[in-house]
């Protein structure tokens, strides 16, 4: 049969894009794809420029002696060799384990407790989620400031001038080699757990309330619900704080600094701080540079880690 013989009403008209061949569709679903990445565009180059160039760079240093002006001199691996030898840096990272570990523990804990009694959709527990949230969105130097004043030694300190009035104290909070460690690890418990409280929150409203009244009908008490909904629930969510808990455990510097800038003695200094003392105090920026690559070496293993963990914990 002719073409000219087809009905009018079946034919299919012609159209411009179809004689090009398809090439201003092609283009429509070029643009789709690209549009999200000219908008992820300056978050990418930001990134790249402050934090992966940086990385990267800081590696490439590891390597080298710096001297700057003079020109850097290749060693190798000798920084990283010093690095496995350097019985301060053990210790630094003693600490660092220690803080990390007692950190993320408690934080959870406060979190989960905090999550437990704040969640509801009533008017007055949205204002105490809110005031409790505040320290997370305080700036660490001034959340570090803070603390450093009310914890100052003698009675001119709040706390202590507290604790005196009830006739305890005073304590030397950050100014012993006993207890300035401990010290910290509260005020970053302080800051973080809300955080955290945060996340828990998220994973509670996604508990199907159904599987509690069904726990309340076969007679299972609060504790029992708890054990048997709340927390098998909470177990995808629980994985990832323990991760953000860890990156930001092994990589804490800020209230250190501040607060004791790794002392008194030594007690409270990490791996992190250590590596600023070497790189800006002492100028050895290579050394300092090695002992911030093995710092990210151990971070990505243990996240790896702990996403097999979490990818384990979600199959069952």
């Amino acid at each position: 049969m002719d073409v000219l013989d087809v009905p009018a009403a079946t034919a299919r008209p012609v159209r411009s894009r179809d004689r090009v061949g398809g090439r201003p569709r092609r283009r429509g679903r070029w643009r789709g794809r690209l549009s999200p990445w000219l908008f992820l565009a300056p978050a990418l180059i930001a990134i790249g420029v402050f934090k992966f160039w940086p990385t990267v760079w800081g590696a490439y240093l590891s390597f080298f002696t710096v001297r700057p002006y003079l020109g850097n001199l290749w060693i190798g691996t000798a920084n990283f060799a010093r690095v496995l030898s350097d019985p301060d840096l053990r210790t630094a990272l003693l600490h660092t384990g220690i803080d990390t570990v007692a950190t993320v523990a408690l934080s959870m804990m406060v979190g989960f407790g905090l999550a437990l009694l704040l969640e509801g959709p009533a008017r007055h527990l949205r204002i105490l989620r809110t005031a409790v949230f505040l320290p997370v969105v305080t700036a660490m130097v001034v959340v570090a400031e803070l603390w450093g004043t009310l914890l100052f030694p003698g009675r001119y300190g709040s706390v202590n001038g507290l604790l005196g009035d009830i006739g305890l104290g005073p304590f030397p909070f950050l100014s012993s080699a006993h207890s300035a460690l401990a010290s910290v690890i509260l005020i970053q418990v302080w800051k973080s757990a809300p955080y955290d409280m945060l996340i828990f929150l998220a994973g509670l409203a996604g508990i199907d309330r159904d599987l509690y009244e069904a726990a309340a009908i076969d007679g299972a008490g609060a504790w029992q619900r708890m054990r048997t909904v709340t927390i098998p629930g909470l177990r995808p969510i629980t994985t990832i704080v323990l991760t953000l808990g860890v990156i930001r455990g092994l990589r804490v510097f800020t209230e250190i600094y501040v607060l004791t800038n790794g002392g008194p003695a030594g007690s409270t200094q990490t791996a992190i701080t250590y590596a600023y003392t070497a790189g800006v105090t002492n100028g050895d920026l290579g050394y300092a540079s090695s002992i911030a690559t093995v710092m990210l070496v151990i971070t990505v293993i243990v996240t790896l880690l702990l996403r097999w963990w979490r990818g384990r914990v979600e199959a069952r």
